[in-house]
């Protein structure tokens, strides 16, 4: 159990009262606070001759280390020759992934900010730049990866309603908590689970829905309400147009690219063209209408665009022209273009 001059340390830090040494041991000690048993019993015990009569379990704890966690990010601010500042600045130049187990280490190297007052919640914000994936773990245990061009935001404390608003591409996995539903706001619809692992993609710029469960049970629905689906494993809900469309579809594809492949599985050329563009950050046009009626099936690692555009030709009637980035008027570089044509044709 803790020791009492251990806990004093930890009043003296939500008290804004501690020292330099105080402040170190407490933003270590709470980095791993979700799997620490004897925290957690300290926190359950204060809470219990506090407040409250009843027995909290560990899982009901969480809104005691967001205090925590609020705290250190305040702290951050104030102070960002910290310790946990100077580890992530670090990591930061080593690796452009990274996975901490809580908020403290992504505030920093993923890119969240934040605004909060004492008494406000604060917003945070995960974001993972054009042609990189980032890896995340939420305050209550949900991890997941984040694809290129995609942003996850939440509010702190999170434990209170688990509730986030995705723009892009995700993968879940869902700390399971029966009575506090995990709700995920996207576009013009709201997909709601409990304990699942599944895919979510919802660029702004598309207007495209697309869920792909792999195990557990996810419930979605439009804003107006017009379209109310749960979806079981193995089975793929697009929602484009105002209308709802599931299928049943091999979720593994969905996940490789957490693990850096390119998977197509019998994919139309239109969907090859959409992926390769996240996938590269490129734009990709198709020339020919009767393009998008071939169907590609390959998996990649590793590959550079060439060598995918190569063996789309070699497998494909497809022949391939990259036009470089050019430079705009204002000053910027529009993106590396690659044109599809039908064999037939002429490139011009």
């Amino acid at each position: 159990m803790l020791q009492q001059d251990e806990i004093n340390r930890i009043e003296r830090y939500i008290n804004g009262t501690g020292d330099s040494t105080d402040i170190a041991w407490v933003e270590e000690r709470f980095a791993h606070g979700h799997g620490d048993k004897t925290l957690q019993n300290y926190l359950e015990h204060d809470w219990q001759s506090t407040d409250h009569e009843q027995h909290l379990s560990g899982g009901e704890l969480d809104h005691l280390l967001d205090r925590v966690h609020r705290q250190i990010r305040n702290n951050e601010d104030k102070k960002r020759k910290s310790a946990i500042h100077l580890i992530t600045r670090i990591y930061t130049r080593v690796a452009a992934v990274l996975l901490l187990p809580l908020l403290i280490g992504s505030a920093y190297i993923l890119g969240v900010w934040s605004k909060s007052g004492n008494d406000e919640p604060s917003i945070s914000v995960i974001h993972a730049p054009m042609g990189s994936r980032v890896s995340f773990k939420l305050p209550d245990g949900t991890s997941g990866w984040l694809n290129s061009g995609s942003s996850l935001t939440y509010s702190l404390p999170f434990s209170n309603h688990r509730k986030i608003a995705l723009e892009g591409e995700a993968w879940f996995d869902v700390f399971h908590n029966e009575k506090k539903p995990f709700e995920i706001i996207t576009l013009n619809s709201t997909v709601q689970v409990l304990g699942t692992s599944f895919y979510l993609s919802a660029y702004q710029d598309e207007q495209y829905v697309e869920v792909v469960l792999q195990k557990g049970k996810v419930m979605f629905s439009d804003v107006s309400k017009t379209h109310n689906v749960t979806l079981l494993p193995s089975e793929r809900l697009v929602f484009q147009n105002g209308e709802v469309a599931v299928t049943t579809a091999d979720p593994s594809k969905y996940k490789a690219w957490t693990d850096g492949k390119l998977v197509f599985r019998g994919d139309n050329m239109a969907e090859v063209a959409r992926r390769i563009e996240r996938w590269y950050n490129i734009k990709v046009e198709l020339a020919d209408k009767e393009l998008e009626r071939f169907s590609f099936r390959a998996t990649f690692e590793d590959d550079s665009l060439e060598e995918v555009l190569k063996l789309l030709s070699m497998t494909s009637p497809i022949r391939y022209k990259i036009v470089p980035r050019e430079l705009n008027a204002n000053g910027t570089y529009q993106k590396e273009r690659v044109i599809l044509y039908k064999s037939k044709h002429k490139q011009s």
